[in-house]
């Protein structure tokens, strides 16, 4: 992939629709940056923000409108575009935590790096960002 590129962890999503940091961020660098997450992140990220927003207190409805609003500047994946990368991706990653295939396998296919907060992804030989050095990748 030509320019810069990232793939989002659903952890990176779900700090989007809570907090102001990551989605000031990701609006930031839209002009320079190219943002993709696989499906199954925005999958997760709508089973775990509606019990996150009730103990915050916040409109779930809002919050999730957010979300929806994420999808125009951070691209969805579809499986089918990086299952082909699942074995690869899953022999990396297993020992820590399988369930992290699909964003693995999407940086991948896209041969970029991935944004989360989730260790598991250092050591994969894939670069990982996070939101605290992720400017650096921004500059």
């Amino acid at each position: 992939m030509s320019g810069k590129a990232l793939v989002l962890d659903a952890n990176i999503l779900i700090r989007a629709v809570l907090g102001k940091r990551v989605r000031e961020l990701i609006l930031e660098n839209t002009g320079s940056v190219k943002f993709f997450a696989p499906d199954v992140a925005y999958a997760e990220a709508r089973k775990y923000l509606p019990a996150l927003l009730k103990k915050r207190g916040v409109d779930a409805a809002a919050a999730m409108t957010v979300l929806d609003q994420m999808e125009r500047i951070v691209q969805p994946i579809d499986a089918e575009l990086y299952v082909a990368m699942q074995q690869q991706a899953l022999q990396r990653i297993a020992v820590r935590d399988a369930d992290d295939w699909p964003v693995l396998a999407c940086a991948m296919t896209l041969g970029c790096p991935v944004w989360t907060e989730d260790k598991d992804f250092f050591g994969t030989g894939v670069p990982t960002w996070t939101t605290d050095r992720v400017t650096v990748y921004f500059s």
